[in-house]
């Protein structure tokens, strides 16, 4: 990390904490910092990694878009543990990597379809304040993707600006996962037109 997150990280203690070390160490290769903050507060802990593993397993909706959808949210947010441990995530999963590092810059970018596109439209709509979605973009989505995957689209987005927004304001930065295997540099967000959006996000690096 290039940052001391704001609340020093304890040890995960406990069979609980046991569990997370092994699982953390068998993904990752280490033990997240945000864990350690975390861990202030086990049962917070708990319920978010509990919700989240019930989000991820749902499949109604493509991986790759799901993928696109967290990643948006986290670069709209500017969360870069999330931005970079998605990326890193992808690659692992066999999803398009090569899309997935185009995400910060998805507006610009020429490699993604209009569904994918509007998926990521979605995606930072749902993540402004107030949210954005018009009519017009959830009908074209509902009519691509199907209730039940618009639905877990949204589901997906919303938990991620829960996870993306605890994140910043507790200053836990990316930890290089993405450099760690060696994946391409994430694409970087130019500064923000709106003061809802961050103003940079930075790559795997950041």
């Amino acid at each position: 990390m290039t940052a001391q997150t704001r609340i020093p990280p304890t040890e995960l203690t406990g069979v609980f904490g046991t569990v997370v070390k092994i699982a953390a160490k068998r993904m990752l290769g280490q033990v997240p910092d945000s864990m350690g903050v975390l861990a202030h507060h086990p049962a917070l802990m708990r319920a978010s990694m509990g919700i989240g593993r019930k989000i991820e397993a749902l499949d109604e909706l493509d991986h790759n878009l799901a993928s696109y959808a967290v990643m948006a949210t986290a670069a709209y947010i500017g969360c870069s543990w999330c931005l970079d441990f998605n990326y890193y995530k992808a690659h692992n999963e066999g999803l398009d990597e090569a899309k997935a590092r185009q995400v910060p810059v998805w507006r610009e970018a020429s490699v993604f379809t209009p569904l994918e596109r509007n998926v990521m439209e979605y995606a930072e709509a749902m993540s402004q304040t107030p949210p954005a979605v018009t009519d017009e973009l959830s009908a074209a989505l509902l009519d691509e993707l199907g209730p039940a995957a618009l639905i877990e689209l949204t589901a997906k987005v919303a938990f991620m600006n829960m996870s993306s927004r605890m994140n910043v304001a507790l200053g836990i930065h990316s930890e290089g996962y993405a450099d760690a295997c060696e994946l391409p540099p994430l694409a970087t967000r130019a500064p923000a037109a709106t003061t809802d959006a961050p103003a940079e996000v930075v790559g795997s690096a950041s």
